[in-house]
């Protein structure tokens, strides 16, 4: 058999699609993962996922029909992937304690590289080796993840529990659910993910209805995701600096973000393919700065919310919602697209659900101001990871938030 798609090509987009539905589909097993790191250590759980992800992308450049490739992007690729995520970043939020969000905003800038450097890379290695030689390759580089978790040193932090949990609800941490304040925000989450993917799938797509070419179409998502990139360094630097509270800068540049989808599916139709689209490059742009500032505030509020030592466990839980999110948004806006004929109902649904998200936001503890000035929290240590600053916001009991620095109205 020449070529897989070829044989295929009556269904080459349904087959994708299929695909990337049951490849998100396992990423909601991500609390698996942070459950199985709580038990036995992020170490092992992310060598084995990198060795499965790898395997996942080996054993697609053998397929012989869609079948395969269902087994092996999907399910083995997406289970690792599920293993490596959550109990990686948990873990990075235990390191750092006075730059955590900058911490957290550094490994989430691959996500924008990647959008920027993978698609020609891939291009280039269809182009020399064919599908199977690129997956071949992708496999390999994807192993690269066992060793990078080999990387990752297990820390005894104050607020452990001393014993692993033994129940699986308890180590998945379904618990948290009964906090008031994690409650809210996996509400609010839930909302902003239902909207929040939905540009890095159909921006091209809209670009292209409002009537720019192949190449404006491509400027467009690029600009998006340098503004992303970029915005996520300096969103992690900003909240390190202590000057707004947390749970305040998610609300805020959740809304940004939700705006910022309004606008995209209000902007006007390009007069000509010739033409560069200003007005949907401008927001774009915002759009993309809005969504990678709001990125690692996301994972950064964790240990305030539920304190260190159920960061693992929050951390996977939160992925789970998101990957929901990515479920439900994009199939969404593709079904509005079909029944309006353009993207513009999808994007303004859409960004609706994050404006909906961000509101919710606002029941966390200090998300809104109070009537006095807040006490300056106390200078935190060096980056030891065994010295962790007193949290600003200490939620360790179900019964809600008890703020320690701050009073509301």
């Amino acid at each position: 058999m020449g070529s897989l798609t070829g044989c295929y090509a009556p269904w080459a987009s349904p087959s994708q699609t299929s695909r990337s539905i049951l490849t998100e589909a396992l990423r909601t097993l991500r609390p698996v993962g942070s459950a199985l790191s709580t038990r036995w250590g992020a170490r092992p759980v992310v060598m084995v996922g990198g060795v499965l992800t790898s395997l996942g992308f080996v054993f697609s450049a053998f397929a012989r029909s869609l079948l395969h490739l269902y087994l092996g992007l999907g399910v083995l690729a997406g289970a690792g992937w599920a293993l490596v995520f959550a109990p990686a970043l948990g873990t990075l939020s235990r390191y750092f304690s006075r730059r955590r969000v900058l911490a957290v905003g550094l490994a989430l800038t691959g996500n924008g590289a990647s959008s920027l450097l993978l698609a020609p890379a891939l291009q280039l290695l269809l182009d020399h080796f064919g599908w199977r030689g690129a997956l071949l390759l992708l496999g390999a580089v994807t192993l690269h993840l066992t060793p990078c978790g080999a990387l990752l040193r297990p820390l005894e932090l104050p607020g452990d529990p001393p014993t692993p949990p033994r129940s699986p609800l308890a180590a998945l941490g379904l618990d948290l659910f009964t906090r008031r304040v994690f409650l809210v925000f996996a509400l609010g989450t839930a909302l902003v993910a239902g909207g929040y993917f939905v540009p890095y799938v159909h921006l091209a797509p809209h670009a292209l209805d409002r009537g720019l070419g192949g190449y404006g179409a491509a400027l467009v998502v690029a600009v998006a995701a340098v503004g992303d990139a970029g915005a996520r360094l300096l969103s992690g630097w900003l909240a390190d600096q202590g000057w707004v509270p947390l749970p305040r800068l998610l609300a805020m540049f959740g809304a940004l973000t939700g705006l910022g989808l309004l606008a995209v599916g209000l902007v006007p139709v390009v007069g000509s393919e010739e033409g560069w689209g200003g007005p949907l490059l401008a927001v774009a742009g915002a759009y993309g700065l809005s969504a990678g500032s709001y990125a690692p505030l996301v994972f950064g509020v964790l240990p305030g919310l539920v304190g260190i030592g159920g960061v693992v466990q929050a951390t996977g839980l939160v992925m789970m919602l998101m990957s929901l999110g990515g479920l439900l948004g994009p199939p969404l806006s593709g079904f509005l697209r079909d029944e309006t004929g353009d993207f513009t109902a999808s994007f303004l649904v859409c960004g609706s659900f994050i404006l909906s998200g961000s509101f919710v936001y606002m029941g966390l503890p200090r998300a809104l101001p109070s009537c006095r000035p807040a006490s300056r929290p106390a200078t935190p240590p060096p980056e030891r990871g065994e010295l962790l600053p007193a949290p600003q916001v200490a939620l360790l009991s179900p019964e809600g938030p008890r703020s320690t620095l701050d009073t509301t109205c």
